[in-house]
């Protein structure tokens, strides 16, 4: 070993600093001198020598002894290994320093130790070797092969120790730990795996699909680069299929089932190292024949029978998608009834019988009468036709307006009030506007504007509407500066559309029914923006009055005549506007009010399945099915209705619509279906017959009766019919919505009229009588003139007979008439169906000491004297006929005369029949039909006194009809004049005289 170190002299020596450091540190020169004492023994002193050899012995020991310092290494590495190897390539190196070099064993570097890190990997899957003792440079190595796919990143501890002092490593030092983190770099040694080995696949034929179905393919490498996909493909051959990179399959171009039902082709994939899939997978394809998706049954015209209760409206519809997976299904029925009468059909009645029958509270005060001379303050007002015959009133904004007398508005006082109101924006040709011009009108428009007196102070309140909005301006006291402002916001209101509107006010408290529904105000207290109204009684339709405003010149109030103007005026229509002070309506009431007869319905509820939702509006007219599920969708679709609980329906077309909205799970090829369009046919209801009898033709009785301070009852034994000419199906009042009540009044009567014919009553010589307070008990109106009776009000047939029986015919004394002819017919559904007709003739028999009084005689001779019944047949001395109860009077003064001249003639005429009846054996019947008895031939006795009545002496005469009936015969026979009643029916079309109610 010293000759070693001796030829590795020179090199050692090549540098001073080097040599120096090895003398320093590692004694060297103490082992040089040791190995040159022998050859200076004989020259040097022995003590010095020995002296010399102790003190080197001691500098070698301590030399030896002088491992100070730690090793060193970096604190953190990373490194990279492949799969297919063991060798960890770390940055930086691995290298371990040591500050005790070049010092032996203390310098130098023995080994490093690897710990187990976080991972749980260190100790039992990596190992660290020196590979340099001097440099202290070493390798990290893994002990078995690693796999990627199982563990990529490996993370441990490692630490460098030296030789310690000697050979045995006594006392070595250990460096601190250092991080390793290792990473496994995958080899591509998997291929891709298809999912599924067979994909399939169905599509309608006809159409291009943006994916028809998208295969999947998986690589078990653990890299990015190796582990993705980057394409597949399709190795089959002339197929009109593509596929992207994403796996998603589309067709080329349409599929026809005629030419080709399935197709099978195969798929390939790759990954990023252009491995190929292990097997390919196989597509199927199946095309199916042509599906149109949309709504298969659809009927486009649908026909309801008055009186059917409910029908449903698809009974065989039901909804095709074509295999199309929707999570969502919508359906809107709208039934449009918005041009049958006030939004759809109601109780044909007038609105003053609606509300008797819907139990409404007495009171109302009609600010829109019809036009009479009671009420003419709508007299200059424009009206249109209505099919429940109500008055309709049409207002231009400008002109239109109804100015209601003090007389009635002073009956619509205090702050306790209900106010009900049938409107229609824009007037009868007026459409639906869209969404930018509602709310354009700058200015508001007035319906009804009130000032009226509250004990000793004014109140007032106007209604009005701008744009959709609804508006209450309510002034408790008009001199008080804070009006209070009720304000709605309404889609009702401005949708072209008839909505009845209910406002009850109970101050501070304000209601408001729109089509039967509540809806809550926004109140806001206006400061005294709005100018406040003058203390005059004064209620306006259509606009509101406002004052102007004087200038005071000289301290005086100069006169004029223009004192004010009409501003913000209504366009529109209205009907129905009454207000009744008092207790507001109940809402029952109003419900009832508003009540429509007829709407879409849904058939039973509890057989709607999961899922499934109904929504119908309050008028239902639309509604609204939503469900997840096509099979429950079509059953719930086939269960919608049409109800109408009117037994005379109003007739007409009612068009219908069905629109549907699909929600797909894939928003880009979901079903857009077309809106269906169809309409419901209300076929004419058989019209009830309704009949007037039990009064003959004519009624005679002593003049003296009629005279009597209660006169003549006209139709004692009246009897009114009505029938049909089917049977009504009458399940339908088991319905809800009305129906009941509709049932209740189909035979109810709203009107009767009876009608002088000829000239009309004489005040001064004639009247007709009714009981006025059985009149108000039953809650009738009448009308009487002396041209006609009229009265009105919906009440049933045995209440209108107890009144029309009651009616009475008087005379004053002296009025020396002899005949009066009336005309009575009743009608139901206001005026919709109508009576027959039914004549009365009275006469009233004279005494014959009043006969003789020649003005009585002339008076006679003028009005019953005819030259038409005029006949040389004496038929007035018949036998009589107790079935006769009415004579002529005109007839018995030209009979008296004619018996006084002629008594011979008659006398030979009764010879002659006697033998007549002996010729023919047999008997021969008199002139008469219903009483004519064989004569006697045993003997003739005729018997005249003038001084009886003639209605004593005759049982019967010949009719002598005034000069307004040019159809009669001119003679007719008393066997002619024994009809029970001349019935006059009026037919449709036939001219008729006109109803006054």
């Amino acid at each position: 070993m010293g000759k070693g170190r001796e030829r590795q002299q020179p090199r050692l020596h090549s540098s001073p600093r080097r040599r120096q450091r090895q003398r320093g540190v590692h004694g060297g020169c103490c082992e040089r001198e040791n190995s040159r004492v022998p050859r200076h023994l004989t020259t040097m002193d022995g003590v010095n020598f020995l002296s010399f050899l102790l003190l080197c012995l001691t500098s070698v020991t301590h030399s030896n002894k002088a491992n100070k310092h730690k090793p060193w290494i970096e604190t953190e590495y990373q490194g990279i290994v492949m799969e297919n190897d063991n060798t960890v390539l770390l940055n930086p190196p691995l290298f371990a320093v040591d500050k005790d070099a070049p010092l032996h064993y203390a310098g130098e570097i023995c080994g490093f130790k690897v710990h187990s890190g976080a991972s749980g990997s260190g100790a039992a899957k990596f190992e660290a070797v020196v590979l340099d003792r001097s440099t202290g440079e070493g390798l990290v190595r893994s002990k078995e092969p690693l796999d990627c796919e199982t563990q990529r990143e490996h993370s441990f501890t490692i630490q460098a120790y030296d030789c310690g002092e000697g050979p045995d490593g006594a006392n070595s030092k250990k460096s601190h730990k250092a991080t390793v983190h290792v990473r496994v770099n995958d080899v591509n040694e998997f291929s891709p795996v298809f999912v599924e080995r067979r994909y399939e696949a169905s599509v309608p034929e006809g159409r291009l699909f943006d994916r028809i179905v998208r295969v999947e393919a998986l690589d078990a490498d653990c890299s990015p680069q190796y582990s993705q996909i980057c394409f597949y493909d399709i190795i089959t051959p002339d197929v009109p299929f593509a596929i992207d990179n994403d796996g998603n399959i589309k067709n080329t171009e349409p599929l026809d089932s005629k030419r080709q039902r399935v197709h099978t082709f195969w798929v390939t994939a790759f990954d990023c190292g252009k491995n190929r899939a292990q097997a390919d997978a196989q597509v199927i394809v199946t095309v199916k024949p042509s599906c149109k998706p949309g709504w298969i049954g659809w009927s486009k015209r649908v026909e309801y029978i008055p009186g059917s209760g409910s029908i449903p409206l698809f009974p065989s519809l039901h909804l095709e998608t074509c295999e199309e997976t929707v999570w969502n299904i919508q359906a809107t029925i709208d039934l449009q009834t918005g041009h049958i009468g006030k939004g759809c059909d109601r109780d044909s009645y007038s609105d003053r019988s609606v509300r008797r029958l819907c139990g409404a509270l007495r009171g109302e005060v009609d600010l829109l009468p019809p036009p009479s001379p009671a009420a003419n303050w709508t007299a200059a007002l424009p009206t249109l036709p209505s099919s429940d015959s109500s008055l309709i009133f049409s207002f231009n904004g400008t002109n239109h307006v109804a100015v209601v007398p003090d007389s009635v508005a002073a009956a619509v006082s205090g702050d306790h009030f209900t106010l009900q109101i049938w409107m229609r924006r824009g007037g009868a040709n007026a459409h639906a506007p869209t969404n930018q011009a509602r709310g354009s009108h700058r200015e508001e428009e007035t319906i009804v504007c009130s000032t009226v007196r509250n004990d000793d102070s004014f109140s007032h309140y106007s209604l009005s509407v701008h744009g959709c909005r609804l508006s209450l301006f309510y002034w408790p006291d008009v001199t008080a500066a804070r009006p209070i402002k009720f304000l709605w916001k309404l889609e009702q209101v401005c949708d072209s559309e008839w909505h009845h509107l209910s406002l009850s006010v109970q101050f501070p408290s304000v209601t408001l029914y729109v089509d039967g529904v509540t809806f809550d105000p926004a109140l806001i207290h206006d400061n005294g923006a709005i100018p406040n109204p003058a203390a005059h009684q004064r209620v306006v339709i259509g606009a509101c009055w406002e004052e102007k405003q004087k200038d005071i010149v000289n301290n005086t109030i100069p006169e004029s005549r223009d004192t004010g103007k009409f501003v913000g005026g209504y366009r529109g229509l209205l009907s129905g506007v009454t207000v009744r002070p008092g207790s507001v309506e109940p809402h029952s009431v109003v419900e009832c009010l508003y009540a429509c007869r007829e709407g879409l319905d849904f058939g039973d509820l509890e057989t709607l399945g999961s899922g499934m939702k109904v929504h119908v509006n309050p008028s239902q007219s639309t509604l609204v099915l939503e469900g997840d599920d096509i099979e429950s969708f079509n059953r719930a679709v086939q269960q919608v209705t049409y109800r109408n609980s009117l037994r005379f329906a109003t007739p007409g077309v009612r068009p219908l619509k069905l629109t549907t909205s699909l929600r797909c799970f894939s928003e880009e090829s979901c079903l857009s279906l077309k809106q269906l369009e169809g309409y419901l046919v209300v076929l004419k209801p058989d019209a009830p017959q309704i009949s007037l009898s039990g009064v003959g033709p004519h009624l005679a009785r002593p003049a003296p009766e009629f005279e009597a301070p209660r006169g003549i009852p006209l139709f004692p034994e009246l009897r009114i019919t009505c029938s049909l000419s089917h049977t009504v199906n009458t399940a339908a009042q088991d319905m809800e919505g009305g129906a009941l009540m509709s049932d209740a009044v189909a035979h109810t009567l709203d009107g009767c009229e009876v009608q002088p014919l000829g000239e009309e009553l004489n005040p001064e010589r004639e009247e007709l009588m009714v009981d006025m307070e059985s009149l108000r008990e039953r809650g009738l109106d009448i009308i009487n003139t002396t041209a006609y009776i009229a009265i009105t009000g919906a009440e049933s047939i045995s209440v209108y007979e107890d009144v029309l029986r009651s009616i009475r015919y008087r005379l004053a004394k002296d009025s020396a008439r002899f005949e009066r002819r009336f005309r009575l017919s009743c009608s139901e559904m206001n005026g919709r169906y109508t009576s027959n007709e039914l004549t009365l003739e009275v006469n009233f028999l004279h005494s014959l000491d009043s006969l003789y009084h020649p003005s009585h005689l002339l008076a006679s001779e003028q009005q019953f004297l005819h030259p038409s019944h005029h006949s040389g047949e004496l038929s007035g001395h018949s036998l009589p006929s107790s079935q006769h109860s009415s004579v002529v009077p005109g007839a018995a003064t030209v009979i008296i005369m004619v018996c006084v001249g002629f008594l011979a003639v008659m006398v030979i005429l009764g010879v002659f029949r006697i033998r007549s009846i002996h010729r023919r054996g047999d008997g021969v019947r008199g002139g008469e039909k219903e009483g004519g008895g064989q004569w006697d031939d045993s003997a003739l006795t005729i018997i005249v006194n003038p001084m009886e009545t003639y209605e004593s002496r005759m049982g019967a005469a010949t009719d002598v009809e005034g000069e307004d009936e040019e159809d009669e015969e001119g003679v007719e026979s008393p066997g002619d004049a024994s009809d029970d009643q001349q019935i006059i029916i009026k037919k449709e079309g036939r001219d008729s005289a006109p109803r006054r109610y």
